[in-house]
This record gives C-alpha cells, structure tokens and sequence, in this order.
C-alpha cells in the first residue's frame, strides 16, 4: 500500500460520508489523531467522528466534493467544496470552499488533519444581519 493509495481511499469515504457510515473512518485516524477547523480542536478518532456525526444533526444533504489533491511523501493537500442545506430554512444550497492538509503516519493511518476555510466569506456572510456587517467590514479593509 502507497501513500497514495491511502489519499485515495480518504477521498473516497469523505465523497461518500454519510450518517450511515461516519463510523467507518475509524479506520482511517490514527487512535490519538490530531483535528482542528475553525471551530474545532480535538484528539482521538472518537472525538472527530463525533465532530462529523454532529455535522449531521446541524444541516442537510452534507457532502464533500473534492475538486483537486496533492501528495507530496505523507503530506496531502485536499481542495474541496461542502455542500448543504441549512435545516428548516427551506433555502437554497450552500457551499463552502476549503482545503485540508492531511498528514499520513507510517500505519497509514492519518495522524494530522487541518482544515482551512473563511468562515466570514464561506458562513457569516451568509447570515442576514451578520452578513450585512460582514460585508461593511469587508469593504472597509479593502486596498482600493
């Protein structure tokens, strides 16, 4: 097994993640494996899949497109775009853009993962009133 048959395969259960299977990528962290997002910062494959089961209860038809990865040794690079549906808005599909930065171990197992994405463009912007100070701020500390 290659790194990059590992990349391969992470890609696969994330494209394919559902409430059903979120269990299954326990097979895929290390047991003392390290997440952060903008929200969150845990250790442990019980508190990431718990991170990815609450994901579940928040929104709608989540899933993970992955538009583009890079392997470089253990190192990966994942580009993709999430896409729900806020519960009882009864609005459009949302999208968020990000990136994950994926760290394989010599197990083969995923020991690191960060992700990174602009929770003010990607979310707050997004929200009514929220959104409409976001956007203020936005122009404000824009270069002309």
């Amino acid at each position: 097994m290659t790194y990059q048959d590992d990349l391969a395969h992470f890609i696969h259960l994330f494209e394919t993640l559902s409430q059903e299977n979120v269990g299954a990528l326990t097979e895929l962290y290390t047991a003392d494996a390290f997440f952060k997002d903008p929200f969150n910062e845990v250790h442990g494959q019980t508190a990431i899949i718990k991170i990815l089961e609450h994901m579940f209860t928040q929104v709608d038809e989540p899933r993970f497109v992955v538009t583009r990865s890079i392997l470089q040794g253990e190192d990966a690079f994942i580009v993709w775009d999430f896409l729900f549906r806020l519960k009882d808005r009864g609005l459009a599909g949302q999208r968020i853009h990000g990136t994950s930065h994926v760290r394989f171990g010599p197990d083969h197992k995923v020991n690191y993962h960060r992700d990174y994405w602009d929770t003010a463009e990607e979310l707050y912007e997004k929200i009514p009133l929220l959104g409409s100070l976001m956007r203020f701020l936005k122009r404000k500390v824009q270069a002309s």
